[in-house]
């Protein structure tokens, strides 16, 4: 009986630990490496080549929103719907935001 206490005590604390971690801000350097995902595409932090499309400084509110659409099938698009599922909506504000901070 002892034993399923400890084992029950560890679950609930593994449980609340995960808990907080997606509560809580991400490390600006988790975000930076998800947001590294889109420079084949869009250039290093954000700034792309001619041809395709710059996040650099654009309004986090309409990435977020461009993002959603993809991932949820309102926006058409090639890739993007698809790379744009493997984030979370937290992932995807927390992207936005690095890309609206990033000088054009």
């Amino acid at each position: 009986m002892k034993n399923w206490s400890y084992l029950i005590a560890a679950a609930f604390c593994v449980a609340t630990s995960a808990q907080a971690q997606t509560n809580a801000t991400p490390d600006p350097l988790q975000v930076r490496s998800w947001a590294a995902g889109c420079a084949n595409c869009h250039g290093t932090n954000g700034r792309a080549e001619p041809g395709n499309e710059s996040l650099a400084g654009m309004n986090q509110d309409e990435l977020v929103k461009k993002m959603l659409d993809y991932k949820t099938g309102r926006k058409p698009a090639t890739i993007m719907h698809q790379l744009s599922k493997g984030y979370s909506d937290a992932q995807i504000i927390a992207i936005a935001g690095y890309f609206a901070a990033q000088k054009k």
